[in-house]
């Protein structure tokens, strides 16, 4: 009888080597603290491996391409929804779209790379935002919307275009029948073809745009959205991304990454650019992507990046229905560290903290906060919301039940707290926990704007949290 599958990686004398080797391919130092979590998406590949043991593992790995990319899609974190983070879709319907739409209406070219871009719901956004700006003239465009990932798998399903509920959960019943019709299966939507026709799907290693080994033929680009991938990355790594994908882009041309991924060293990369809610960036009409030489003039003080500061986005809206932000100003070069508000305001400090990306340094103001206000619903919530954008899911339901115990009429705590479970398989429990959202914002007008929701009113919520609750009984 051959040896057992060992049951915890403490268990493996060679699990080390192999987590070095998988953290070296992918990039993902996202694990390189979470060996418990890297197992357990690490036993079922060893299994299919007929690999009784980590060692046995890594042999089979060098020797097979076809496992390895088997592995990469058990480990790659997909979760993905249409028009994701509704104000960053707001910046890109009324900014940053239009504005490269005009500065190449001459050539009449866009070129848009989705990195990271897992089953596609990113990438076809920006293919309906396209359609609805460029209108009858889109036939008189080259439009080149090219979506990456690491994971084949997922791009097999980015490819087919066929969506459950749960992809669609931001869109009202009217953008779903405007952009998608009935699905092959049962309770799935397929994208129309129009929008469907604009993008193509490849797999793309980003590490590979480090080590000079990616195409040739992704350059050029008028945007590039990186959106929650550079978190997985060791942060020596991020900033030579940042860098590589800044010379990918052309004068002008916008990156845009994800809420908690900004970093003060970037600025010397790129132009960060002031739009709300949005990580973005721009490389200067030009200009080379190279850091300036050092300044010797004294540092201005720091000032916050946006006032009153926002809280940790979380899943929303569609980017639809928003005030016309403001033009797109170029930002204040961030200083070495994130802004704080006054020291009186706790909350505050926890969220400018989140938002300027310092997730470590925002987790332990939020903890500290708590020390000294321990029952303060809003605090818990965040701590929750940081939790899970931590990747630990127990204490992020922990956070969300105290933050219902201390305020039982706190919407987005039931939410998020379905989420939560629902995202850990606890699905019946969660299904609860969004019908108790639901439940108390059908109390209040339809346009009311649930706290510490970033804008979400409660008819909004509604639209989000009814898919959810296919097959919940009162």
């Amino acid at each position: 009888m051959g040896r057992l599958t060992p049951r915890a990686p403490t268990d493996d004398p060679a699990f080390a080597t192999l987590k070095a080797a998988i953290v070296a391919r992918t990039g993902h130092h996202y694990y390189a603290d979470k060996d418990d979590l890297l197992w357990e998406r690490l036993r079922p590949r060893l299994r299919a491996a007929a690999a009784p043991d980590a060692a046995a593992y890594l042999a089979v790995l060098r020797e097979s391409q076809a496992e390895w990319e088997a592995l990469e899609a058990e480990i790659t974190i997909g979760e993905t929804f249409f028009f994701r983070y509704a104000e960053q879709f707001a910046a890109l319907r009324r900014t940053i779209l239009p504005e490269r739409i005009a500065a190449q209406a001459s050539a009449r070219r866009l070129r848009i790379w989705s990195a990271g871009c897992s089953t596609g719901p990113e990438t076809y956004s920006i293919a309906i935002l396209l359609h609805e700006l460029l209108g009858e003239r889109l036939p008189e465009w080259r439009i080149a919307l090219t979506g990456t990932d690491i994971n084949r798998d997922v791009l097999a399903v980015a490819r087919k275009a066929e969506y459950g509920a749960w992809a669609l959960r931001s869109l009202s019943p009217e953008e779903r029948a405007r952009y998608f019709r009935r699905g092959t299966r049962d309770n799935t939507v397929a994208l129309r073809p129009e929008f469907r026709g604009l993008a193509r799907f490849e797999p793309q290693n980003l590490l590979h745009l480090v080590d000079g080994t990616a195409s040739l033929a992704f350059t050029d680009y008028d945007l590039i959205l990186c959106r929650n991938v550079l978190i997985y990355f060791h942060p020596d790594t991020v900033t030579a991304v940042v860098r590589a994908l800044a010379s990918r882009l052309r004068p002008g041309g916008w990156l845009l990454l994800g809420h908690a991924e900004p970093n003060p060293a970037f600025a010397e990369i790129l132009r960060p650019v002031s739009l709300p809610g949005t990580a973005a960036y721009r490389r200067p009409e030009g200009e080379d992507p190279e850091p300036p030489p050092p300044d010797p003039a004294p540092p201005e003080p720091a000032v916050p990046a946006r006032v009153p500061p926002r809280p940790l986005r979380a899943p929303s809206r569609a980017g639809t229905g928003h005030a016309t932000p403001p033009r797109a100003v170029p930002a204040r070069m961030p200083s070495p560290g994130p802004a704080r508000p006054p020291d009186g305001d706790r909350l505050a400090a926890v969220r400018a903290l989140a938002d300027a990306g310092d997730l470590d340094a925002s987790w332990n103001a939020c903890r500290t906060a708590l020390q000294a206000e321990p029952t303060d619903a809003r605090l818990r919530f965040y701590e929750g919301l940081l939790a899970r954008a931590r990747a630990r899911p127990e204490e992020a339901e922990r956070a969300f039940r105290g933050a219902v115990y201390l305020d039982r009429g706190f919407v987005m705590a039931h939410y998020h707290l379905g989420l939560t479970l629902i995202a850990a398989g606890r699905v019946e429990a969660g299904r609860r926990a969004v019908a108790n959202a639901l439940r108390l914002a059908a109390g209040l007008a339809a346009d009311a704007e649930l706290p510490e929701g970033d804008g979400l009113t409660a008819a909004r919520l509604a639209d989000a949290a009814r898919p959810l609750l296919d097959g919940v009984t009162a």
